[in-house]
């Protein structure tokens, strides 16, 4: 029979257990060694059971069991300690509080997916396991930060495969009363709550559900309560579900909701309110509006209020390609705002205006998301060095006149967790060789460039270490894959070859991460016989451990998790290789550390950044990946090797993926596999393990996420603080006026003669030449704009490379007709092909970049000709 309602009974803990509840409800538990290992210590069977969910494992815990404990005086100095030491962590200085005063009070931090614990699975794949791992490491440094996200009653889904390779999706229902969350509540007792209004006169309602990341509260809106009609009801059901209005309604609940959520948490707890609004990805992009709106309801009109909400507003895109952002029809917006429906009193059309593709080569009847958040955003910035350079490719739309490299979008490169992803094993050894505690700083605060000590470990320990890691692996493996072959239906006396797959002493290969086509699942099955030849070899066999989800509307996703499947259950390689299903935080855990090798080979450039990788070398496995991402700025032959690619223009993609296949072949047959079964003297593999004593001591400290989250203090939100403390209510009103003065009268602005004290076309280096424009400013004066000369190398077509600029000075005032004379000096640093420009562009004390307006004006083709502007 079927239950017509559900209930979550809690255990009633005894008075001396109490402290566990708090250290269940915290998350810190998820990366803190001690408090797991007390927990387990409660009841290991429960824990297992529980598969190491405290929330879980205290409503499981047998009475008697409890009452034993709460009269156990070891257990309880234990439970001691580790409350104090939460109590210490969540409450003490940390790096942040010995940090300037110029510091944000608070950042708020929105995405749509977390990533913090396979117990709270809130999270799809690399997005949602980044911004888990920024809350951590925001926590672990003591910075102010608010999370803000949605709570999917489905989470993201479960995958399983049919007895013939094909993915199945599942979507267990989440009970939020048994996840490691507690609803924010009024003064009063009853549940926080926060409103939108929808069209037609409907309401769309939220709970808050509070998490506890360490330091950090994460805020979870939930739109499945009784307020709500059915339709509403499903607007947090699923992570990435549902069709164009589904998802533009859970976007205006993150973003909007969020700010209002935000707005209350701080209400209700005296928190610092935000004065740094972080957009990860564009799918928060609306938060802006609802400052906006804000700021208007305190008189502000929209243009003021849009330049102090850009002051302190941070976006950053995690996209290389147009076809990942989220884009939706423009009728569909406008039906959602406006009078009828919500932030009434801004006008429709000043929101679509901040998201319409209206620049060359864009579709202008889409309402774009990035395209919002980097209008609503004064800073902004992509992943990773490289993916720095293709954001600013591809938005370069927005800033018309500007080369890419001008254009205002900076990058961060992403960094990981390490107490979330480094083996319990990894950190005893630094333990041991440094201490507990200096262990745990050099993997959280970070700060060192090399992690030195690293050095003093011996050989033997390492390789230890190494094949430890691997065996727990391949028990990890079989596990997972017989339970894998009882989903597909085969039965137990099918299944004793499970118990010879992989072996400890073979070399192991990992490759998890979604399955878009870009990130070529199957590049590996391009040649099968070659690759069952590398699987099978006699002497220098590899293994290797595939996982991955498909989106669950995309076939062709599923198609590669098939032929990879099928070439799996080839029973002749079917003990080297292997496909495990239902991808997650727990599996991955297990993987990084147990895998010698990590392979990736995305279509470049086209992965943004692609975290895996570093989460397998903070645990001594070596990569070996196309230079995109990460791999492409820290790559050295010291860490693994780089996947030559073919990724010119005119490659067709099928001979594209052929030679990258073959250029994978030969580096694992003649340089990575026997690297790895040569030995030295002492009989251990000396260069191999001198590559993962590099990987350890100069990669290590670069990966970390308390690197990263310090760049962004350092780099984006301090100065987004500062900014946002010198908008006032004058200073918005002031620069939006500039602003719309300078946008009409931009088009009288010109560039009218350019002359130069050298009329030859060639010139000695350190020469040093005076430069004379004229330029026309219309109804600005020189206080508006900056006149700069700009000069570099020029390559075949004349184009100045690596450009260089310096301000020129007006010599007085404007002549009969109204024209201004700039001067200034040009020095000739450079040898070769030289050539210089000039160009006028806005100033204003406040603006972030000159770049911000996307004004620019640059000689006429008939003043360049009379300008003598190359030096050869």
């Amino acid at each position: 029979m079927k239950a017509i309602r559900r209930f979550t009974v809690r255990p009633v803990l005894p008075e001396p257990l109490r402290p566990l509840s708090d250290l269940a409800r915290n998350l810190r538990w998820s990366w803190h060694a001690e408090t797991r290992d007390l927990f387990q210590s409660v009841d290991p069977e429960c824990w297992a059971a529980s598969n190491g969910d405290p929330v879980r494992l205290l409503g499981s815990v047998a009475p008697g069991r409890l009452a034993e404990l709460a009269e156990d005086r070891r257990f309880l100095r234990r439970l001691t300690a580790v409350a104090d030491d939460l109590h210490d962590y969540v409450s003490g200085d940390r790096w942040y509080q010995a940090q300037s005063s110029e510091l944000p009070a608070a950042v708020a931090y929105f995405s749509p997916e977390f990533g913090i614990t396979a117990a709270l699975p809130q999270y799809s794949g690399g997005l949602g396991i980044l911004a888990g791992d920024h809350l951590k490491a925001a926590s672990d440094l003591g910075v102010p930060l608010i999370g803000v996200g949605l709570l999917y009653r489905h989470g993201y889904f479960r995958q399983s495969l049919s007895r013939d390779g094909w993915q199945q999706e599942h979507y267990p229902v989440l009970d939020p009363n048994e996840l490691p969350v507690a609803l924010l509540r009024e003064a009063d007792g009853t549940p926080a709550q926060v409103s939108l209004a929808l069209p037609g006169g409907r309401s769309l309602h939220a709970r808050v559900w509070l998490a506890q990341v360490g330091r950090v509260p994460l805020l979870l809106l939930d739109s499945d309560v009784e307020e709500n009609d059915l339709g509403e009801r499903g607007v947090t059901d699923r992570l990435y579900g549902g069709g164009s209005e589904h998802r533009l309604l859970q976007e205006m609940l993150l973003g909007i909701g969020g700010v209002r959520a935000v707005r209350t948490y701080c209400r209700l707890t005296g928190h610092a309110e935000p004065e740094v609004f972080h957009t990860n990805e564009g799918h928060a992009g609306f938060l802006g509006l609802e400052r906006i709106a804000e700021l208007c309801d305190r008189g502000l009109d929209f243009d003021s209020g849009l330049e102090a909400v850009r002051a302190g507003t941070v976006f950053t895109t995690h996209t290389p390609v147009p076809a990942g952002i989220d884009r939706f029809d423009r009728e569909l917006v406008a039906r959602h705002f406006g009078p009828d429906a919500e932030l009434p009193r801004i006008d429709v059309e000043r929101i679509l205006q901040l998201g319409m593709e209206s620049y060359a080569g864009g579709e202008p009847n889409l309402f774009n998301m990035a395209v919002m958040g980097l209008r609503l955003g004064q800073r902004a910035n992509g992943v990773s060095l490289l993916h720095g350079n293709v954001s600013r490719e591809m938005f370069s739309g927005l800033w018309p006149g500007f080369d890419a490299d001008e254009v205002p979008i900076t990058s961060v490169t992403n960094g990981v967790h390490a107490p979330t992803w480094v083996a319990p094993e990894v950190f005893r050894l630094g333990a041991k060789q440094i201490g507990a505690q200096r262990t745990e700083d050099a993997f959280t605060v970070g700060g060192s460039d090399r992690w030195d000590a690293v050095a003093d470990i011996p050989d033997q320990e390492i390789w230890e270490l190494r094949r430890v890691l691997r065996e727990q692996l391949v028990t990890e493996v079989r596990e997972r894959l017989r339970a894998s072959w009882r989903q597909r239906g085969a039965g137990s006396a099918e299944l004793g070859w499970i118990d010879g797959v992989l072996d400890p002493d073979v070399l192991t290969i990992g490759f998890a991460r979604r399955v878009p086509s870009y990130k070529r699942l199957t590049l590996m099955l391009r040649d099968q016989d070659r690759l069952m030849e590398l699987l099978l070899h006699p002497e220098h066999p590899i293994q290797i451990v595939v996982a991955g989800k498909a989106h669950p509307a995309d076939d062709g996703g599923k198609r590669l998790i098939q032929d990879l499947v099928r070439f799996a259950d080839d029973p002749r390689v079917r003990h080297r290789i292997v496909f495990l299903p239902d991808y997650g935080m727990a599996m991955a855990q297990k993987l990084y550390p147990g895998c010698d090798i990590w392979l990736n080979n995305p279509l470049r450039p086209l992965e943004a950044c692609g975290t895996s990788g570093m989460k397998a070398a903070l645990n001594g496995c070596l990569n070996l990946s196309v230079l995109d991402g990460w791999w492409d700025e820290w790559f050295q032959p010291d860490f693994g090797w780089a996947i030559p690619t073919a990724d010119g223009s005119q490659t067709d993609p099928d001979r594209r993926d052929d030679i990258e296949a073959a250029a994978l072949y030969d580096l694992l047959e003649q340089r990575v596999t026997p690297r790895f079964y040569e030995r030295g003297q002492g009989g251990l593999p000396d260069r191999w393990i001198e590559m993962v004593r590099q990987t350890l001591t100069l990669l290590g400290p670069k990966v970390l996420a308390g690197r990263m989250v310090r760049e962004y203090v350092e780099r984006l939100y301090t100065p987004a603080a500062l900014a946002h403390r010198s908008m006032d209510a004058d200073s918005a009103r002031e620069l939006a006026t500039w602003k719309a003065r300078v946008r009409g009268a931009w088009h009288r602005v010109s560039v009218d003669h350019v002359e130069t004290s050298v009329a030859t076309t060639t010139a000695e280096l350190g020469t040093t030449l005076s430069l004379r424009v004229r330029v026309g400013l219309g109804e600005l004066v020189p206080d508006d704009v900056e006149v700069q000369a700009v000069s570099g190398r020029v390559d075949a077509e004349d184009r100045i490379t690596d450009a260089a600029t310096v301000p020129l000075k007006p010599t007085g005032g404007p002549d009969l007709d109204g024209r201004w004379v700039y001067e200034g000096p040009l020095s000739l640093d450079r040898t070769g092909p030289y050539g210089y420009t000039v160009r006028i562009l806005p100033a204003h004390r406040l603006l972030a970049s000159s770049a911000e307006l996307g004004l620019v004006t640059a000689p006429s083709e008939d003043v360049v000709e009379g300008a003598g502007v190359l030096l050869r």
